[in-house]
């Protein structure tokens, strides 16, 4: 009961709610999957195996083997999104990647980790990319180049944002004016959506760690 009243009186923001319960989701079936790892996986292993699998080829692909150290925060934040973006889908539940919050937390950390990355591959070098090649262009480069980092994290963002809010709204309209059969190919329009800003969150991410990594100073 008390809980309820805690809910009920919003002490918890809605979308922390949601983040909450994929929290919770994959967490299960991540322990569904290890519990009883088998050369012959049954069927919660073998699409783990595959999603996973699938990530790191796409960051081996984009990266490089020395990309593979960051393989724990590219995958989690992969999974993580992939099933919010999903669980928008379910009638009663709303996408925590449909709240602006939610990826402003996951824009920052990327941010953060793209400079701290840079940082210990290059020391404190690795700030003269924002001074330009000379040292007289410095009153134009660094404004630009400065503005131009700002906008990666606002880019991660609004990008994620606005797509899986409008997903959610058309959803909506789609309920009100079909509410006994909602159009399949909506729904697989949806999931296809929902996939690609997946993928698009971890490729942006991947290219700006790998940027810090290999700029040259």
């Amino acid at each position: 009961m008390n809980t309820l009243l805690f809910l009920e009186n919003r002490y918890v923001p809605e979308q922390c709610m949601y983040a909450f319960v994929v929290v919770i989701l994959l967490s299960v079936l991540s322990l569904l999957a290890t519990r009883r790892l088998a050369v012959y996986p049954g069927k919660v292993q073998n699409v783990m195996e595959v999603i996973i699998g699938g990530f790191d080829s796409l960051l081996t692909e984009t990266m490089g083997h020395e990309g593979r150290k960051f393989f724990p925060l590219i995958a989690t934040l992969g999974l993580f999104i992939l099933t919010s973006n999903l669980l928008g889908l379910i009638p009663g539940f709303e996408s925590p990647t449909a709240n602006i919050n939610t990826n402003a937390a996951m824009a920052i950390i990327v941010f953060l980790s793209t400079h701290v990355v840079g940082i210990m591959n290059h020391g404190f070098k690795y700030f003269k990319q924002f001074m330009g090649p000379v040292g007289w262009l410095t009153p134009l480069m660094l404004p630009i180049e400065v503005i131009s980092h700002i906008s990666r994290p606002l880019s991660l963002t609004f990008r994620l944002f606005g797509n899986i809010k409008g997903e959610d709204i058309v959803l909506l309209v789609v309920l009100f004016l079909v509410p006994y059969l909602v159009p399949i190919p909506v729904f697989i329009l949806m999931i296809f959506t929902s996939l690609v800003q997946t993928l698009v969150f971890m490729l942006l991410a991947m290219m700006y760690i790998a940027g810090a990594m290999e700029e040259g100073h």
